[in-house]
C-alpha cells in the first residue's frame, strides 16, 4: 500500500508539473518553413523556457487570410498570429483581433522604419514585433564576370557600360529580367534603384504628406533610370515570366540578376555551382545608395488567446540575437530586423546584409498607405507602368504621370497635383 501511494504521489506531481506548461499555437502562412520551426526555432526556444510549448501551424499562403479570418470569427485561432505587413495586420489591429505591444521590453530591439509596416499610421502603437525583411538589389554571376573582365558598378553610368560590354560580346544576357508577370519591372527594377534617386524615406514620406509626386524629382528620374535597362533585357523577355527568368540565370545564360534576396535559396537549390556575387543599387545623379529594406513578416499575439503572458515572452525571443541567428542561416535572405549582432553564413546574403551598414534604408513606395484604394491601386498601377516603359509603350513621363494622375484621383494630399 505504501509502494502504491507513493507511486500515486509521483503521478500526481507529474500531472501537476505538465499543467503548469503552457502551449502556443502558432498561425502563419509560411509552411515551407515548417521543418525550420519544429527542427530548429521551437527547440531552441524551449530549451531557454522549458514550461512553453510551441506549436507551429501554418495554412497554405494564399489561403492564410481566409482561414486566419475563419478561425478568429470562431474563436479557434492560435495565440500567435504570423502578421503579413502594413494594412492586412493594420485591420486586425483595428478589429481588436491582435493587442498593442506598446511597452514590450523586445520592441526596443527596432527602428521606426523596421516597425513601420506592424504601427498604427501615427507610429504611436505597434501592434506585431518585425521578424524579418527582403532586401533588393543584384546577384551575378562571378565566373561570367571573370570571363569577360568586369568589375562591381557603384554608378548608373558604370552599371550601363558594363551591360553594354556584356551585350557586345554576344554570348550572354546582360540583365535577366522578364515583363510578363509584370511586378518584377516594379518590385526588383523600379522600386529597386528608385529608393537612391528619390532619397529614400524623405521621398516615401513625401508621397504620403503630399510634398513629393511620382511625375517630379527623384519618382521620375527612377522611371528614367529603369528606361534605361530596355536595350539590355534577353531576347523575347516580353514573354518571360519570373520562373523563366530564374532559370535563365541559374544556367548561367545571363550575367546580372536584378533581385530581391529571396532569391538566394531558390539558386541555391536550382544550381549549387552557380558561383554568386551580389551588388547594391548603383548611385543615381552622385546620390549615396538607399536600399530596398523591405518588411516581410512580423507575429502578433491574438486578443482571445488565454496565454498572452507566454506569448509575450516568446515575442520578446523573437527579438532576440538568438532568434535572429537561427533565422537568418535557416532561411537565407530573409534578414531579421532588430538591431542585434547576428552573423550570416551563405556569403551572398552576407553581401546584402553589409548594405545595412552601408546605405540608408526604406522600403517600397507604394505599401504604405498609398494601395489602399482598390481601383485605380498605387501598387497595381507601378507594376502596369513599369512593364510598359520597358515594354516600349509608355515614356518615362508618361508612366510617371499615369500612376501619379491615378493616385491623385483618390488620395487626399495628392489632389490637383
Amino acid at each position: 500500500m505504501k509502494r502504491l501511494g507513493f507511486s500515486l504521489s509521483l503521478l500526481l506531481l507529474a500531472s501537476l508539473a505538465g499543467a503548469q506548461k503552457t502551449t502556443l499555437t502558432i498561425e502563419s502562412w509560411r509552411n515551407d518553413d515548417l521543418k525550420v520551426w519544429r527542427d530548429s526555432i521551437i527547440p531552441a526556444f524551449q530549451k531557454a523556457h522549458p514550461n512553453i510549448q510551441v506549436v507551429f501551424a501554418p495554412s497554405a499562403p494564399a489561403e492564410y487570410n481566409a482561414v486566419l479570418d475563419a478561425k478568429l470569427k470562431a474563436g479557434t485561432a492560435g495565440d500567435l498570429i504570423t502578421c503579413r505587413p502594413f494594412d492586412k495586420s493594420l485591420d486586425l489591429y483595428k478589429a481588436k483581433q491582435v493587442i498593442s505591444l506598446n511597452g514590450l521590453k523586445g520592441l526596443n530591439n527596432f527602428d521606426p522604419v523596421a516597425k513601420a509596416a506592424w504601427s498604427t499610421d501615427d507610429g504611436k502603437t505597434t501592434f506585431c514585433v518585425p521578424m524579418a525583411s527582403v532586401i533588393h538589389g543584384f546577384i551575378y554571376n562571378k565566373a561570367l564576370f571573370r570571363e569577360l573582365g568586369l568589375s562591381v558598378p557603384k554608378t548608373e553610368a558604370a552599371f550601363l557600360s558594363t551591360l553594354a560590354k556584356i551585350k557586345a560580346n554576344g554570348k550572354y544576357a546582360p540583365l535577366v529580367m522578364g515583363t510578363k508577370d509584370q511586378w518584377e519591372a516594379a518590385t526588383v527594377g523600379y522600386q529597386n534603384i528608385g529608393p537612391t534617386a528619390w532619397d529614400g524615406e524623405k521621398g516615401r514620406k513625401g508621397l504620403i504628406s503630399g510634398t513629393a509626386q511620382y511625375n517630379k524629382g527623384g519618382f521620375l528620374q527612377a522611371f528614367t533610370s529603369l528606361a534605361s535597362w530596355k536595350p539590355y533585357l534577353p531576347n523575347g523577355y516580353q514573354a518571360l515570366a519570373y520562373p523563366d527568368a530564374q532559370n535563365l540565370f541559374a544556367q548561367g545564360r545571363g550575367v546580372i540578376y536584378p533581385a530581391g534576396s529571396w532569391d538566394i535559396g531558390t539558386f541555391r537549390q536550382m544550381n549549387p555551382k552557380l558561383e554568386m556575387g551580389a551588388f547594391a543599387p548603383y548611385s543615381i545623379n552622385g546620390k549615396k545608395c538607399v536600399i530596398d529594406d523591405h518588411p516581410d513578416i512580423g507575429m502578433g499575439i491574438n486578443a482571445a488567446s488565454k496565454n498572452q503572458e507566454a506569448a509575450k515572452t516568446f515575442l520578446n525571443w523573437v527579438a532576440s540575437d538568438a532568434f535572429a541567428t537561427l533565422y537568418a542561416n535557416a532561411l537565407p535572405g530573409f534578414f531579421p530586423l532588430a538591431n542585434v549582432k547576428y552573423t550570416v553564413k551563405d556569403p551572398v546574403a552576407q553581401e546584402f546584409l553589409k548594405w545595412r551598414t552601408q546605405c540608408a534604408k526604406s522600403f517600397r513606395s507604394s505599401y504604405q498607405i498609398l494601395s489602399r484604394n482598390a481601383n485605380p491601386n498605387n501598387e497595381n498601377d507601378l507594376w502596369n507602368v513599369s512593364a510598359q516603359l520597358l515594354n516600349g509603350s509608355m515614356t518615362p513621363k508618361a508612366a510617371a504621370d499615369l500612376v501619379q494622375k491615378n493616385l491623385g484621383s483618390w488620395y487626399a494630399p495628392q489632389k490637383g497635383k
